[in-house]
């Protein structure tokens, strides 16, 4: 893997580490506003979170296959 296939995927995964900390923000902050629907947005950031993982790790594939 060359130099740009290793920085490519740091700003990927720099990218999924700024997306799951702004979507643990906003359940923390609704959270703190509504309690009472606390599992459910818990469920939705497990998801999300899930979703922006596999991106980084789609990230991390191309980048060994693309030389």
């Amino acid at each position: 893997m060359g130099a740009l296939g290793v920085i490519g995927y740091g700003l990927g995964v720099i990218g999924a580490g700024i997306g799951i900390g702004l979507a643990a923000n906003g359940v923390a902050q609704g959270m703190a506003r509504q309690p009472e629907v606390q599992g459910r947005l818990f469920t939705v950031f497990i998801l999300g979170s899930a979703f922006v993982e596999a991106l980084a790790l789609i990230g991390f594939v191309v980048s060994l296959i693309v030389k």
